[in-house]
């Protein structure tokens, strides 16, 4: 009887994996088209400084190379720079410049962000605030593409504007010392390099994944959601800026300590397996919840089956 009920057991399990791959290889069907790259990327970006602290490590351009990096250069003052033809450009983004005018045609990505007081909590002001940051941005970029229009360039140039949070950028502390500025512009952010790139995209939807599911009293990850985790990995790896959060879950039979225990242990062997995927440690934080938030009955041997698993949360 036990043996039967075993079979089934891996039967329901295995199926289950089946099902999620089916499900998840039809969301990445109906997700393509709907991608889209836009001038004005609205919401809050999550962008770290240390992701673009290259500036001081630029010492050549290659048109074959990804280069990206950020430049404080305050943006709004780039009306003022090309009102002369040949401006005195400041010594942070002098270098690509230089570059621009030697290269004729490399392809450069330029995008003006800004961040906006968290302490101004009235919608009405804050979008005001948007819609100035967004117009002082893109008056900025015009005005560069007419400089360079003067100057005889044909250097093919994108143009973004986008808004990050400037605590996240540059650490919770900031506005402790400067709590006045309603509108921040932060700076911008170059990509020159041949091949196409976004910088930002806007999303249309977070992409969702489906629970991986385990026995009761085992942490045991089943190769049956391979598929899941091959598509969870390629993701995160084409959406570089976000990360994931793996909750473990158990059910409710055993002490707390196990509990909590054998949840936190299968987050972690779903973790080691993107890990063996290529993503990086940093972009995974994982949660013990225990036996908390059942999804099925745990009265019943089924229902228990139901809430061994891992949530997968993009964020």
């Amino acid at each position: 009887m036990k043996r039967i009920v075993s079979l089934i057991l891996i039967g329901l399990l295995v199926a289950s994996g089946v099902d999620a791959m089916a499900q998840s290889k039809g969301k990445k069907t109906s997700r393509k088209g709907k991608k889209t790259t836009s001038m004005y990327v609205e919401g809050r970006q999550k962008v770290r400084q240390s992701d673009y602290a290259t500036f001081d490590k630029f010492t050549n351009f290659s048109s074959k190379d990804n280069n990206v990096y950020y430049s404080p250069f305050n943006y709004i003052d780039i009306p003022g720079l090309t009102a002369d033809v040949n401006p005195a450009w400041p010594e942070e983004i002098k270098p690509v410049m230089n570059y621009l005018e030697k290269v004729s045609r490399a392809t450069m990505t330029l995008c003006a962000i800004y961040a906006l007081n968290p302490e101004i909590t009235d919608h009405q002001q804050r979008e005001q605030l948007h819609k100035q940051a967004r117009e002082e941005a893109k008056a900025s970029l015009d005005a560069f593409e007419d400089w360079k229009k003067k100057k005889g360039m044909k250097n093919k140039t994108q143009y973004k504007v986008a808004e990050i949070d400037y605590r996240y950028f540059k650490g919770a502390n900031y506005y402790n010392e400067q709590r006045g500025d309603d509108i921040i512009h932060v700076g911008v952010l170059i990509y020159l390099g041949s091949k196409k790139k976004s910088i930002f995209v806007a999303d249309t939807g977070v992409h969702s994944f489906p629970d991986i599911k385990f026995f009761p009293n085992d942490a045991t990850l089943l190769e049956s959601w391979n598929p899941v985790l091959d598509e969870l990995a390629e993701y995160l790896k084409d959406n570089d800026r976000k990360g994931v959060l793996l909750s473990g879950y158990a059910d409710n039979q055993g002490t707390e300590a196990y509990i909590t225990g054998i949840s936190r242990q299968r987050a972690m062997e779903v973790k080691k397996a993107l890990l063996l995927r290529g993503i990086d440690a940093t972009r995974i934080e994982i949660i013990a919840k225990g036996d908390a938030d059942p999804i099925g009955d745990n009265s019943t041997y089924e229902g228990r089956v139901m809430n061994n698993r891992v949530n997968i949360k993009i964020q």
